[in-house]
């Protein structure tokens, strides 16, 4: 009996010390590139964040029902250029922590065909790989050579965005 005792505190000890290494990590920022949309929690204003306020979790949190910040990698000209293109498309959804915009059925001006578009953007980098676009009307998906030539118009908007942006 008296060998379980010694045993019984080696082992609290272990788990302690281990629930304990789950909160470290916490002065580590995160890089931000100049085009991510930092998204703060709704109590915090954006503006005043910084990178340390990022989100960090431990076991701790769980438990005292902390909420923590999340920074989004969304190239802001990439989302606001989707928007722009397809602004004949009403929008169903928009999830800025997953890049996706998710629109209704609309026609575009001087079409007949009507489109349906979700775009998702992957990347904070400006260029092509970062945009997935898919297009789909009522009878079934487009080609690849229309949602290539949307995917286009998006990228372009996009870069006239940022060439705007750098002039001011």
């Amino acid at each position: 009996m008296t060998f379980l005792r010694p045993f019984r505190i080696v082992l609290l000890l272990a788990i302690f010390l281990g629930l304990a290494a789950c909160g470290g990590n916490r002065n580590k920022t995160s890089a931000s590139a100049g085009s991510d949309v930092p998204i703060a929690s709704p109590k915090s204003n954006p503006r005043e964040s910084s990178p340390d306020n990022y989100a960090q979790s431990s076991i701790w949190d769980v438990f005292g029902g902390k909420k923590a910040d999340q920074i989004v990698n969304v190239n802001r000209y990439l989302w606001v250029a989707t928007l722009d293109v397809l602004s004949f498309l009403p929008v169903q959804s928009v999830d800025p922590f997953t890049g996706v915009i998710v629109t209704g059925y609309g026609t575009p001006p001087g079409g007949g065909r009507s489109y349906r578009a979700t775009v998702h953007i992957r990347d904070p980098a400006l260029d092509a790989r970062s945009l997935k676009v898919s297009l789909q009307t009522k009878s079934g998906p487009v080609s690849l050579s229309t949602a290539r030539a949307v995917e286009d118009a998006i990228l372009a908007r996009a870069r006239q965005i940022r060439i705007g942006d750098s002039k001011l």
